[in-house]
């Protein structure tokens, strides 16, 4: 089962180059978190210990931060919601997007336009019609800057979404139409080849209008959930487990073959991989100190991943308001460090942000094409702390912590880089870790001085890594602004010459790590460990799972 690694960089690059290129044909095919699990009682994945049934355990690492669409929006809630709910588009076997809810789709002329024709046969897990009304109401809830949606940037594509966000424009102005009840309509801002490719994202998952009107927190219980996917939430124990069972009002019923799946919670890859050895999971990722041992296992399945593990500076917080000493710390890490002796799971080092993988016009990889942007030299390192001390007027410097979310692994590179910043270049730095939620809300609050982040991509293009950091961007977290790049992404998306574009976004990273508001560390790449008996799990490159193929003999 196991896949070489350059055979999972092949896919990757297939993955995009197919993603992005989604023609008008319907039917055709695409924090961090979340390490998936939890502990039972029975002590064995067998299904014949439930009646029967195929019983799939997973782990999903910690409580998923929401499952209402817009707002779970980061892998440890992406991986359960995505089948649980279900958009316009689905993610294919192949990665690429394919009919989902909407049977079919027409396309303008000018690219503008697109009408979905939802299935007559699409329900809700409560009996209801899955209607164009409810995807009217999801997307405009998930623009309404009263909501203030972290994933609301993607749905700037849509005429008047970015001014309905911003408040500048109004509901009444967006291009969302229900033209008839199983019939939507959506304008966009400009041609959009990858728009089918967005629109699988969870984020734009539609909502039933009638259950939220009535409760506003029917996604907070699974006795008020509501699902339109292959599965449905049965039960919820907050911050212990959960349990989907298979959707019986779903389209495609027919297609899934389990009857039902378990989500422990444990937040500690070596006691998943204990609970996958003694069969209380169905599959585990692997502790990175048994990596070289269980990498060449015949349970290994390696897949790849668009995203990007970071460190942010919080340019508001000293020192990092000098981009000197920003620098300095970055060409402190080594990458290659921490990917050979620490993650070990066979990542790429990251010397830029945008992922190898995505090859532009010329069918050139943006990544090799755009070089490393940022590399380890702690000898220029130790220069650019003298002069940006010397700039700021230090003798020495302010403290600094560096926070991370908790996880073993988080530590472990934490220490490493911690270990780096004192042996090249002097500095003791503090370590602090945090839960999740907290860790996730005190980034977005600016709290942080210097903090862990990942980045997976919600779409297969490079823009979509790029345009975290345009300036009041929910993403940004850094307090980093630059009118030169806000203009270029904000070019990049209007530019219908894909070469144009490409050049624009090549031009945009350059311009990021001139001012180093951030440090990358590695790409990465999914790998885990799968029961023999378990098939049919597609991990896709931009982060999240499907289980509506999986199979459990």
């Amino acid at each position: 089962m196991k896949k070489g690694l350059a055979f999972l960089f092949i896919l990757l690059a297939v993955f995009v180059l197919a993603a992005c290129t989604a023609n008008e044909s319907a039917g055709e095919e695409d924090q961090d978190t979340g390490d998936q699990t939890e502990a039972t009682d029975e002590g064995t994945s067998d299904e014949a210990d439930n009646g029967g049934n195929k019983v799939l355990r997973l782990n999903n690492g910690v409580e998923p931060t929401s499952f209402d669409p817009p707002e779970g929006f980061d892998a440890a809630s992406w991986q359960s919601l995505n089948n649980l709910m279900e958009g316009l588009t689905r993610l294919g076997q192949d990665h690429q997007p394919e009919a989902a809810t909407a049977e079919s789709w027409d396309i303008s002329d000018d690219g503008l336009e697109y009408t979905f024709h939802i299935r007559d046969n699409a329900k809700w897990s409560n009996g209801d019609d899955v209607t164009a009304d409810d995807f009217v109401y999801a997307w405009t809830r998930l623009l309404d800057p009263e909501e203030g949606f972290s994933s609301a940037f993607l749905g700037y594509f849509i005429k008047g979404g970015e001014a309905f966000n911003s408040g500048e424009g109004s509901a009444d102005d967006l291009g969302l139409e229900a033209v008839d009840e199983k019939t939507f309509k959506v304008t966009l801002e400009a041609p959009t080849g990858f728009f089918l490719n967005v629109i699988s994202n969870p984020a734009f998952f539609p909502v039933n209008k009638a259950v939220a009107e009535e409760n506003p927190e029917w996604y907070a219980e699974a006795d008020t959930f509501v699902a339109n996917g292959p599965f449905k939430l049965s039960e919820w124990n907050h911050d212990s487990d959960f349990t989907m069972v298979k959707n019986d009002q779903y389209w495609d019923k027919d297609t899934v073959k389990l009857d039902e799946v378990h989500w422990a919670m444990v937040n500690e890859v070596n006691t998943e991989y204990q609970m996958f050895q003694s069969g209380d999971l169905d599959t585990s990722e692997i502790p990175a100190d048994l990596a070289e041992d269980l990498l060449d296992s015949d349970q290994v399945v390696i897949d790849p991943q668009a995203g990007t593990q970071f460190y942010r500076f919080n340019v508001n917080k000293e020192p990092f308001q000098n981009v000197k000493i920003r620098k300095a710390l970055a060409m402190a890490v080594n990458q290659d460090e921490i990917v050979e002796y620490v993650t070990k799971k066979g990542e790429k080092p990251a010397r830029g942000f945008v992922s190898y993988g995505f090859e532009d016009p010329s069918g050139n990889d943006f990544r090799e094409t755009n070089g490393d942007l940022v590399e380890y030299d702690p000898e220029q390192a130790k220069e650019l702390l003298k002069e940006g001390m010397e700039e700021e007027g230090y003798d020495e410097l302010p403290p600094i912590t560096l926070t991370y979310n908790t996880s073993d692994d988080n530590k472990k590179i934490a220490e490493t880089v911690q270990q780096r910043f004192q042996q090249d270049l002097g500095i003791e730095i503090t370590l602090e870790n945090a839960e999740w939620n907290v860790f996730l809300q005190d980034q977005k609050d600016l709290k942080h001085q210097l903090s862990r982040s990942s980045f997976l991509a919600d779409y297969g293009d490079p823009i979509n890594f790029l345009e975290s950091f345009v300036t009041d961007s929910s993403m940004n977290r850094t307090g980093w602004s630059n009118q030169e790049y806000d203009d270029l992404i904000a070019q990049a998306k209007e530019e219908a010459d894909e070469e144009k574009r490409w050049e624009l976004m090549y031009n945009a990273e350059k311009v990021l790590f001139e001012e180093m508001p951030i440090v990358p560390v590695n790409f990465y790449n999914q790998v885990f460990l799968h029961k023999d008996n378990v098939s049919g799990i597609v991990r896709h490159p931009v982060g999240y799972m499907e289980l509506k193929w999986a199979d459990k003999n």
